[in-house]
């Protein structure tokens, strides 16, 4: 059996000094968590964006790191190729271009399925207009803003 813990720094986070009852109940919630993670005998993956934030105790405990670092140009362009199934009308997407989109995969992701959605209501093919559009509403989530550098010459 494998346990997933997705946002894992919330859960795993370090204790803090008890100044209140609440403190030293998240303390309690905490070393509670890392006595069951001790005697839980299948394979546990936790993720985060915020590593440091997992109480050292855990980071002891947690046999194998993976970090996948930030893509470069080179690999959004592959995750933009492949982003979009098969099936899905696609026209004139550049992937070169879309790579200059400086965001991470999940956020490629966000920006792909929403633009496909804008393209379905719109009854045409997921074309550049509604990557730009997805990509603005993604952009605005993450408190960025578009630079020509990243969108200039798209449709």
């Amino acid at each position: 059996m494998i346990l997933l813990f997705d946002g894992a720094d919330a859960l795993f986070g370090k204790r803090s000094e008890v100044k209140d009852a609440r403190d030293r109940y998240a303390n309690i919630e905490v070393s509670y968590l890392l006595q069951r993670m001790e005697c839980y005998p299948g394979l546990a993956v936790l993720t985060t964006n915020i590593k440091s934030a997992i109480d050292t105790a855990f980071m002891r405990r947690i046999r194998f790191i993976v970090q996948f670092p930030f893509p470069d140009a080179v690999q959004r362009a592959e995750i933009w190729r492949r982003i979009f199934p098969r099936d899905t009308p696609t026209q004139g997407l550049d992937a070169t271009q879309l790579a200059r989109l400086n965001v991470a995969g999940g956020n490629i992701r966000n920006i792909a399925l929403n633009a496909a959605f804008l393209a379905a209501d719109a009854g045409e093919a997921v074309q550049m207009k509604h990557v730009l559009q997805a990509a603005k509403s993604e952009y605005v989530k993450l408190e960025k803003a578009l630079t020509e550098a990243e969108v200039g010459g798209w449709a």
